[in-house]
């Protein structure tokens, strides 16, 4: 029987694809103009979506993090907030 260190945790290695959305959409660069490429990294509260949920790579997360922030201030896509009705 095979004896475990109770001081390490076991986690099996994850072998999972590395899923590229950028690739997938076949962009190369990220343009700030293209709104509809853009939505699909924002949730529906208008957050920027996390590396984990998008599968993008540290260079291409801060690209299309620049690229929505851009696109922001140029009044494109909205900003996140609170939209109370009363």
């Amino acid at each position: 029987m095979v004896e475990f260190n109770s001081r390490r945790p076991f986690h099996p290695q994850r072998l999972h694809a590395c899923r590229n959305l950028l690739h997938n959409l076949g962009l190369d660069a990220v343009d700030y103009k293209d709104t509809a490429t853009l939505r699909v990294f924002i949730s529906e509260r208008g957050k920027i979506r996390s590396r984990q949920v998008t599968g993008l790579s540290v260079q291409q997360q801060r690209q299309v993090a620049t690229a929505i922030k851009t696109a922001r201030e140029m009044a494109l896509l909205p900003y996140p907030g609170r939209h109370t009705a009363r």
